[in-house]
């Protein structure tokens, strides 16, 4: 995982926000289909785990990972 340094912390509307589309939010890839691809393929981390589902919902605080690139979900 990236140091406290390297974390970009992402502001969401509301209280969740599922992997999928904070993926695309957050930057860390261009579209739906290239995020579901990355989930499935195992590319992606929730929290210093790896997540396959796309619709896993993220809360204020989780850290997700995909290429070296770190951001935190923000209310």
């Amino acid at each position: 995982m990236s140091s406290s340094d390297d974390i970009r912390d992402v502001a969401i509307v509301g209280e969740v926000i599922r992997l999928g589309q904070f993926l695309k939010f957050a930057g860390l890839l261009d579209s739906g289909g290239s995020a579901k691809e990355a989930i499935l393929d195992g590319d992606v981390s929730v929290n210093g785990e790896v997540e396959e589902r796309r619709g896993r919902q993220l809360h204020d605080g989780d850290l997700v990972s995909f290429e070296g690139r770190t951001v935190r979900v923000r209310m």
